[in-house]
């Protein structure tokens, strides 16, 4: 009941507030200024000031506990081990990419054709045009070539 009155009153405070701007002809000042004050209002009728007094006693109640009990401090450091195990993976994961890319042939025996015959690469994506001195693995020719173009 108090949190109810304590809400009302400050939503009514702010609505003075507004109707003070608005009355200085600042109505978007005021407008942003109401729909703040509403705010209290709609906690209050809506049960979320309860819920949020509830679950801040919950919050309370698991820290008071935390002080006391190793394996709470045990699953902290579980947490923390795991997160440190997902970090260097990410980070070796990404190691390995790049230094398999830079040490893979420009051009790979498999994309040759036995015998000598053929083109020494797939025809896959069509021909380059003015990048075709550039190495197979270099994907920024083409722009290059663009910027190179207009005088960039």
């Amino acid at each position: 009941m108090l949190t109810t009155t304590v809400c009302a009153a400050l939503s009514a405070a702010g609505l003075a507030v507004a109707f003070l701007t608005a009355w200085r002809r600042r109505f978007v000042a005021a407008t942003r200024i109401a729909a703040l004050a509403l705010v209290p209002v709609g906690l209050a009728m809506s049960g979320l000031v309860e819920l949020f007094g509830e679950v801040g006693g919950a919050v309370a109640s698991w820290a008071s506990g935390l002080v006391l009990e190793p394996t709470v401090w045990a699953g902290f450091g579980v947490l923390a081990l795991a997160v440190v195990l997902y970090v260097v993976a990410r980070f070796a994961g990404g190691r390995s990419r790049s230094r398999a890319a830079a040490d893979r042939p420009a051009d790979r025996p498999a994309d040759r054709p036995v015998g000598g015959s053929g083109p020494s690469r797939p025809a896959v994506g069509g021909g380059r045009g003015k990048g075709d001195a550039a190495a197979p693995d270099d994907d920024f020719s083409d722009i290059e070539a663009i910027l190179k173009k207009h005088g960039i």
